[in-house]
């Protein structure tokens, strides 16, 4: 008798369970504050997508984020500049490119420009890298200047002679054309205007006046899709998708100083259960510079100036084997599956440079060259999206710091001014810029710009990541390049994953 009521007990148990987890899926499109269904057009149709899986964009990889500490890695400062202070900081997880951008890249830049601008020659021009950067009164490099860019040889070479104005504006132009790409190849934009028909009329694709509704032709459709009285919207009532439909990708971006020495650093290579057991100079581990491995044994780990007259080594015998930069995936990848994270061409980073930075900046997500900015408004009723002769939401510095009430707000559309108080431009913040003493006694102002990484022509002292330098942001040179970032929305790896299952693929170095 017992045995059948424990058995009957078991039985119950179980369904209660069964009908527990069916309750659960069930309620995973139902608000479980108001008990409101999801995603129902005759329940106001409100679009929560749970399905969606956070993935990278085109090129790039994830990294997943942590603390380390920034300047870490350099144990000597040959230039006194004691501008990379040792602080532990924390970096959010996120994406960035697994090469550098490349001359094909680049050139599939200049071809949209000229397929969708053909009339504009400034747009096309100020786009183009300075190929006179490879010029120099006593070296014979003026076959570069006319082939580095555009030869095929060199198609997969990095880019160079861009400054980090022109590396800003391909990182606007990359994130519009992911996401133009990703909404045609899905069928959203199959009636919007062909791009012959908008050749020269500014009526490009653009990531945020689509959001915006103020596309024609672009809905999706569906038997659950409220419609859309947005301007602009799909004149059959089909909506636009929406950031909350997850099928967009974030913007393109340059990455921070912080991510950058963080990436190219790859500590994740050499940490046992949350111990780094072993700091690292270079993105390898080890001391020096050379391959301690049979194979390639004494073969250089990236390519840079080995010394004075040496770039490559010996011929029949090359060492490094590039004389000034070699494509973008040479060498072996770090522990984050990053390809030249020191050598070939130093990159931009976002970051505005102050030799006392580390002093200053937050120790989660650090970063020195906020420019606070809100978009400007046609028809701020309307909620219309002012664009530029290129189809680009036009920009104006933000009015407050905090989120205004509604009698503010309309106070300030009719008054168009900023608020006094509040300063949106945050690049000298804590470290006020001298405007008048630039050029005299500093080189540093609110538009000098960090790289990091060592190039081709620098000694294996830059290779380290944690060293910096700066150039105007106006500026390049034949030694610098760069590579694309993006924002982590949410969290891949996730608090529950275990560090099994969230490491970053390895990669043995040769």
């Amino acid at each position: 008798m017992l045995k059948k009521i424990f058995f009957l007990l078991v039985i119950l148990s179980a369904m209660a369970t069964f009908h527990s987890c069916k309750s659960k899926r069930a309620r995973k499109d139902v608000s479980p504050k108001t008990g409101v269904a999801y995603n129902d057009s005759y329940n106001g149709g409100l679009q929560i997508n749970r399905k969606v899986k956070e993935t990278p964009g085109p090129g790039l990889v994830a990294v997943e984020g942590g603390t380390f500490v920034m300047g870490g890695s350099l144990n000597e400062d040959l230039g006194y500049a004691h501008d990379n202070l040792k602080r532990r900081v924390t970096v959010a997880s996120f994406y960035i490119d697994e090469t550098e951008v490349s001359n094909a890249d680049w050139l599939e830049y200049l071809h949209w420009i000229a397929q969708n601008f053909p009339e504009d020659g400034k747009l096309y021009y100020d786009a183009l890298p300075d190929s006179l950067v490879w010029r120099h009164p006593l070296s014979y490099n003026e076959p570069y200047v006319n082939l580095y860019l555009r030869h095929p040889s060199f198609q997969d070479y990095p880019v160079v002679g861009v400054s980090w104005e022109q590396a800003n504006a391909y990182c606007q132009w990359r994130t519009d054309r992911v996401n133009e790409h990703i909404l045609r190849r899905s069928g959203v934009l199959v009636d919007y205007e062909t791009k012959a028909n908008q050749r020269g009329t500014g009526d490009a694709f653009n990531t945020e006046i689509y959001l915006n509704g103020q596309l024609k032709g672009a809905g999706i459709d569906g038997p659950n899709m409220p419609k859309d009285n947005r301007p602009g919207a799909a004149s059959d009532g089909r909506r636009t998708v929406r950031m909350e439909d997850g099928i967009l990708k974030q913007p393109y971006r340059l990455p921070t100083e912080a991510e950058w020495e963080y990436a190219a650093l790859g500590l994740i290579g050499n940490t046992v259960a949350g111990n780094i057991e072993d700091s690292r100079i270079y993105p390898w581990s080890g001391l020096g510079v050379r391959s301690d491995k049979r194979k390639n044994q004494g073969r250089m780990l990236a390519n840079f100036k080995i010394t004075s007259g040496n770039n490559m080594g010996v011929a029949g015998d090359l060492n490094d084997g590039g004389d000034i930069t070699v494509p973008v995936m040479s060498y072996a990848p770090n522990d984050f599956g990053l390809y030249n994270m020191a050598g070939n061409v130093n990159e931009w980073v976002n970051d505005v440079y102050r030799q006392l930075s580390f002093e200053d900046f937050e120790d989660f997500n650090p970063f020195r060259g906020n420019v606070f900015v809100d978009n400007q408004y046609e028809d701020a009723e309307g909620r219309i999206l002012a664009k530029d002769k290129y189809g680009r939401p036009i920009k104006v510095p933000a009015k407050a710091p905090r989120k205004q009430t509604w009698e503010e707000l309309q106070a300030q559309r009719s008054t168009d001014l900023q608020t006094a108080a509040y300063q949106y431009d945050a690049r000298g913040a804590e470290d006020e810029e001298m405007e008048e003493l630039y050029g005299k006694t500093t080189l540093v102002n609110n538009k000098s710009r960090v790289f990091k990484g060592g190039s081709w022509n620098d000694r294996a002292y830059w290779l380290n990541p944690a060293t910096r330098r700066f150039m105007q942001q106006d500026e390049s040179s034949a030694m610098t390049g760069f590579r694309c970032a993006m924002t982590m929305v949410g969290n891949v790896f996730g608090p529950t994953q275990g560090t099994a299952k969230t490491r970053a693929r390895r990669v043995s170095t040769p």
